[in-house]
């Protein structure tokens, strides 16, 4: 099979509908609109959510929750990710530089998943227990930022 072979299957590519184009077509006159009504005029419809006057769905469910302004989201890192990672120190900028994180959003906090073999130095911004417990474990060093 070649690049210039491949072809759509018979029968999944169709033609646009084309309206409003005389009564031979089909599809002449009214444009497959019907006669009158809130639906053919042009802008007509209803919006998203509407029930006809029913109390729509949105509204009939309770508000619930607490959204809180102050939420601190981290970025987080398993102790797995830093051993893959090879470093001997880390810190925010080089985890950004190596591409281990997309962006630190509040900061960045290193769980206790997996295990690390060697001595690492690493600062970040929070640290499950676990996870501070292995790194001094290794011979390594757990500074909050």
């Amino acid at each position: 099979m070649k690049v210039q072979d491949i072809r759509p299957a018979i029968g999944s590519n169709r033609n646009k509908k084309r309206v409003g184009r005389g009564p031979g077509s089909g599809h002449g006159k009214t444009s497959c609109r019907g006669h009158k009504g809130q639906n053919s005029r042009s802008g007509g419809g209803v919006k998203p959510g509407f029930e006809g006057g029913q109390m729509p769905l949105q509204r009939r469910l309770p508000k619930r929750g607490f959204a809180s302004p102050n939420r601190v989201e981290y970025t987080i890192l398993n102790l797995s990710d830093l051993e893959r990672l090879g470093l001997d120190e880390v810190t925010p900028e080089k985890l950004l530089e190596d591409g281990a994180i997309k962006n630190a959003r509040d900061g960045i906090k290193i769980l206790g998943m997996g295990e690390l073999t060697r001595a690492v130095k690493v600062k970040a911004d929070a640290f499950s227990a676990s996870a501070i417990k292995k790194i001094q474990a290794a011979g390594g060093t757990a500074e909050v930022l």
